[in-house]
């Protein structure tokens, strides 16, 4: 079932988010050589409780960390670890949520640590401005499809893979709500967009193929064949006016 929001909900909407995209913030200052993404992890979820809000995914379907803390070919869901080490030149996605007075933010980006390759930076760009292009076909009128299409041509244009098997979703009193928003679409398919709706909007772009599998944690999810992959989410309010970016700092 989708809940839409009315001003009420919207602005408990936006308190959370505005946290979850300061803590997304300060752990990506965070993001160099030498720091652990234990450390990481931590700073974010000092960030998150200081606003007297709690970390959403901290427990959530026993989750163990604030924050997925991903690196290189790792897509999505990497737990972090003491033992983990940021590189020169690594790049890492982080992502996370806060939750306050019973509604959730969520967002995720991917972080250079020291100078990273100008082919992970392309790849970071793009998956960056995939973002902004599904973001932009989230209109009243519009359906998923649009945005899934928006995403999807944008990056495949480039020779880079949309991966299928982890999508976008609704967030709100919780963290995953209907609808699922996938990176992939056809223009004019799927579920229309109403005024009230808020969108998990997340590309997760990978240099090679789409294909990924998880490792056996039983969280960390990898490229397929090895090669780097991007993450890239913002909170988003379907509104009359437009596109509201809920996470945005």
């Amino acid at each position: 079932m989708i809940v839409l929001k009315g001003k009420k909900e919207l602005q408990l909407m936006r308190e959370a988010c505005k946290i979850s995209a300061e803590a997304l913030m300060v752990a990506g200052e965070a993001v160099k050589p030498g720091i652990s993404t234990k450390e990481i992890d931590a700073i974010a979820y000092k960030c998150i409780v200081k606003h007297g809000a709690v970390p959403n995914f901290l427990g959530l379907y026993d989750f163990p960390a604030t924050a997925c803390i991903s690196i290189n070919n790792e897509v999505i869901h990497g737990i972090p670890s003491a033992d983990r080490i940021i590189k020169d030149g690594d790049i890492v996605s982080i992502d996370l949520g806060a939750a306050i007075n019973g509604y959730n933010g969520d967002n995720a980006a991917t972080f250079a640590a020291g100078t990273c390759s100008p082919a992970a930076k392309r790849l970071m760009d793009a998956t960056r401005e995939s973002l902004a292009r599904g973001i932009e076909a989230a209109v009243p009128g519009n359906r998923i499809g649009d945005i899934g299409y928006a995403v999807q041509t944008y990056c495949e244009a480039l020779g880079y893979g949309v991966v299928r098997d982890f999508v976008g979703h609704g967030v709100g009193t919780k963290l995953h709500e209907d609808p699922s928003v996938p990176n992939f679409g056809r223009r004019g398919h799927g579920i229309r967009l109403l005024t009230g709706m808020t969108l998990a909007i997340e590309p997760m772009i990978n240099q090679g193929t789409y294909e990924v599998k998880q490792l056996s944690d039983g969280w960390t999810v990898v490229t397929k064949d090895g090669k780097l992959s991007a993450h890239f989410e913002n909170t988003v309010a379907i509104t009359d006016n437009g596109p509201e970016i809920l996470t945005k700092v």
